[in-house]
């Protein structure tokens, strides 16, 4: 599985940026796509997902209300649109695609067997 995440860039706080994570090279059933992003010291968090039947979840305490998880089935292609953009939500983005998540497990890095290069997202205040 190739992934390709992209539409990172530098925008002002309260601005909107689009992150895409088109994936290649299996056939998607019985998977999830996360995103999840890294902080300069900080460790990786979850940020948001989307299973193959089209459940959600996102980090409740820092971006529910604010980003919004999608997906193109037809380009294989997921989009998280984030609005409302803080200076702390800067951080390098990562999709991965993780086969066999279930609810429970889809905020857990681990849950993920393939990522993406990572797409830097720099908000300034």
């Amino acid at each position: 599985v190739q992934l390709q995440a992209s539409g990172g860039g530098l925008v002002q706080a309260g601005g909107s940026l689009r992150l895409s994570c088109a994936a290649s090279g299996r056939t998607f059933r019985n998977y999830a796509i996360g995103w999840f992003r890294q902080a300069p010291g900080k460790e990786r968090e979850f940020v948001a997902a989307i299973r193959w039947s089209g459940s959600t979840k996102y980090s409740p305490d820092s971006v529910k209300g604010r980003f919004t998880i999608s997906r193109d089935n037809a380009k294989n292609t997921v989009y998280l649109q984030m609005n409302s953009l803080k200076p702390e939500d800067t951080a390098a983005y990562y999709c991965a695609v993780g086969y066999g998540v279930i609810m429970s497990t889809m905020t857990s890095h681990s849950a993920y067997q393939y990522w993406g290069q990572g797409t830097l997202v720099t908000v300034s205040s």
